[in-house]
C-alpha cells in the first residue's frame, strides 16, 4: 500500500483525490494545507480517513507517505516538490511542473538526485482516442507528417480570476489560457508531433479585467521534423467549445475533438478503422472544462496514478515524467517571448 499526501486543498486535489480511491494499492494519509479549515472541509467531503496536516515538514516527516502530490497555486510547485523529493517521497505535480524552466529544472534535478520517481500530471494522454492517434502516428500511418494542430477555444467567467486570489497573476499562474488551460493542447501536439524547432505567436487579454495574463492567444509551430503547427488558446470565447487535436501528413488525417473522432482517414486503410470510427463516433456529452473548470472527470488522473504506482513498484521511468513537463513548459515560454520580442523565438528543448 503506497500512501499519499496531497500538498493544497483546492479544487484539482479533489480529482486527485477521487483518482487514488479508483488505483487498487494506494490511500490518501494526509491532507497539507496552510489551513486547516480547508484540509477539514476536504476530508470531510470526500470521507477521507486521513491525517491532517498544516506543516509541510512534519508532514513529510510520516511513516505512511510513500508519495506526495503537489496542487498548490502553479507558481508554488517548486518549494514542496524539492522539499518532497529531499525527503525521499516519490513526486507528483499538478500541471505545469513550474512557470519558469529554472524552476522546472530544480524540481527534475532534487529528484534525480534523491533517486526518486517524479511525474507531471497531463491527464489527456490517457484517454482512449489520443492513445489511438498516437499510435497511428508512432506506426507511420500519416506518412511525411506535415501539420499539426490544436484548440483550446474555452470561456471563463470574471468571477473564476477574481476568486482565490492567484488565477491570472504572473507571479503565481504564469502565464493565462497558454499555461493554465492549454498546456494539455501543448503537450498532446508535442506527443504527436515531436520537438518544436521555432515558435511565433500572439496574446491578447481581450475578455477580462484585473488580470495580468492572456485570455486569448495564437501560435505557429516549425517542429523540427520540417512540419508546421497552429495552436489557438483562450478563456475569452463564449460559450466554451470543445478542445481538439488534429494530426495530418501526406498519407492521412485524424481530428479528434474531446474524445470523439471526427475524422479517421488513412490512403492505405486498416480493417480495424471502421470498429474505431464506431467506437469514438459518440459525444461524450461532458463538457470537458470548456466553461466550467470543474466539469471534468477524474478518469485521466486515475490512470495516470496508476501509470505512475506501476513506474514506482517496477522501477521504471512514468510515461510523462518531469522532463515532459517542462517541454511544454518551454514552448509556452516560447509563445510569450516571441510575443514581447516580435519575432519567431528558437526553442532549444
Amino acid at each position: 500500500m503506497l500512501g499519499f499526501a496531497i500538498v493544497g486543498c483546492g479544487m484539482i486535489a479533489r480529482f486527485h483525490a477521487r483518482a487514488l480511491a479508483d488505483v487498487p494499492g494506494t490511500k490518501v494519509t494526509a491532507l497539507v494545507s496552510r489551513s486547516a479549515d480547508s484540509a477539514v472541509k476536504m476530508k470531510d467531503e470526500l470521507k477521507l480517513d486521513c491525517a491532517i496536516e498544516t506543516d509541510l515538514a512534519k508532514a513529510l516527516r510520516r511513516p505512511d507517505v510513500d508519495v506526495v502530490i503537489i496542487t498548490t497555486p502553479s507558481g508554488a510547485h517548486m518549494e514542496p516538490a524539492v522539499a518532497a523529493a529531499d525527503a525521499k517521497k516519490h513526486v507528483v505535480v499538478e500541471k505545469p511542473l513550474e512557470i519558469s524552466l529554472d524552476r522546472c529544472d530544480r524540481i527534475i534535478d532534487a529528484c534525480v538526485r534523491n533517486k526518486v520517481q517524479l511525474c507531471t500530471i497531463f491527464p489527456s494522454r490517457f484517454g482512449d482516442a489520443n492513445i489511438e492517434l498516437k499510435k497511428a502516428v508512432t506506426q507511420g500511418r500519416f506518412g511525411r507528417l506535415t501539420l499539426g494542430e490544436t484548440t483550446c477555444k474555452w470561456w471563463r467567467e470574471q468571477s473564476y480570476y477574481d476568486l482565490g486570489g492567484w488565477k491570472g497573476t504572473q507571479a503565481l499562474d504564469g502565464g493565462g489560457a497558454l499555461m493554465n488551460q492549454a498546456i494539455h493542447n501543448v503537450d498532446l501536439l508535442l506527443w504527436m508531433m515531436g520537438d518544436v524547432a521555432q515558435i511565433m505567436g500572439f496574446t491578447a487579454m481581450l475578455a477580462h479585467e484585473r488580470i495580468e495574463v492572456e485570455d486569448t492567444a495564437v501560435a505557429c509551430i516549425r517542429f523540427k521534423s520540417g512540419a508546421l503547427g497552429v495552436i489557438q488558446a483562450t478563456t475569452s470565447i463564449w460559450p466554451g467549445l470543445p478542445k481538439t487535436i488534429a494530426v495530418h501528413g501526406d498519407q492521412g488525417s485524424a481530428v479528434i475533438e474531446q474524445d470523439d473522432l471526427l475524422r479517421w482517414d488513412f490512403k492505405t486503410s486498416k480493417s480495424e478503422d471502421d470498429a474505431l470510427r464506431q467506437r469514438f463516433a459518440q459525444k461524450v456529452g461532458a463538457s470537458g472544462g470548456s466553461s466550467n473548470p470543474a466539469a471534468i472527470s477524474h478518469t485521466g488522473h486515475a490512470r495516470q496514478l496508476a501509470d505512475f504506482v506501476e513506474a514506482i513498484t517496477r522501477n521504471r521511468p512514468p510515461l510523462v515524467d518531469g522532463r515532459e513537463g517542462r517541454r511544454a513548459v518551454e514552448v509556452i515560454l516560447g509563445i510569450y517571448a516571441s510575443m514581447r520580442e516580435g519575432k519567431a523565438v528558437a526553442i532549444c528543448g
